[in-house]
């Protein structure tokens, strides 16, 4: 077996556990595994041990391992979501190439992704990243932004608006860090008591996995726990 078989089965049975603890299914919960900076072999080791859906934050790296693994493996259906800042001019090819869009931070973003989503494909799947802990250096939309926000984006044709996507200021003390996923919950449900329908929290990374799970998140995203550390000069 692999290091990152290992280290996948390790990361599911954390989850199973920490699912449990919070009174909820392992199956609530999907495992998005964080490929960024790791080459089309890591995540083509990753899915032979089932793993199906990854996350990848810059987009010229991402498209060359998805041709890589494409050509590699062309029987294999993988799931690849976008977490990463999103510029103007890189909506394009986004919305041609992924499955996920994880952090769309304002409404004009939204707009260009339904507009140049392909017509063949089926709708892109999204969730708003809002920066609940009124972070300066963080991009995402107040809770007061997304709340007006949200409708327009959800009406919005050539994409499906899922949900919502937070990275909380880190935190060592587990209640601090279920304040904000809290937060974040509680915003997920005012849109859905307005109409929308919304599935889906994307919250929670290797050291806030547990207070992530309490608070309802429907996708965690794990990187180095599954693929080791991260080598950011070959980014």
């Amino acid at each position: 077996m692999s290091v990152i078989s290992q280290n996948l089965q390790a990361v599911r049975q954390q989850i199973a556990a920490v699912a449990d603890k919070a009174q909820r299914r392992a199956d609530e919960v999907t495992l998005l595994a964080v490929s960024k900076t790791f080459g089309a072999q890591e995540v083509l080791a990753a899915a032979d041990t089932g793993q199906r859906a990854f996350g990848e934050n810059y987009l010229q790296e991402a498209l060359a391992k998805m041709t890589e693994v494409q050509a590699a493996r062309p029987d294999l259906a993988l799931a690849w979501h976008f977490i990463g800042p999103i510029q103007s001019n890189k909506t394009r090819p986004i919305a041609e190439h992924f499955d996920w869009v994880h952090s769309v931070d304002r409404e004009k973003i939204a707009q260009r992704l339904s507009d140049q989503r392909p017509a063949q494909l089926p709708p892109l799947d999204i969730c708003l990243q809002v920066n609940i802990s009124g972070e300066q250096s963080k991009s995402g939309m107040t809770p007061d932004e997304a709340l007006d926000a949200a409708p327009r984006i959800a009406a919005l044709p050539r994409i499906r608006l899922r949900g919502l996507m937070a990275i909380p200021e880190p935190q060592d003390d587990p209640a601090l860090q279920r304040a904000p996923f809290r937060q974040l919950r509680a915003l997920f449900d005012r849109l859905n008591e307005q109409g929308l329908r919304l599935d889906t929290l994307s919250m929670g990374m290797s050291g806030d996995l547990e207070a992530a799970v309490a608070e309802g998140a429907t996708i965690v995203r794990i990187g180095s726990a599954i693929f080791g550390a991260r080598d950011y000069a070959k980014q």
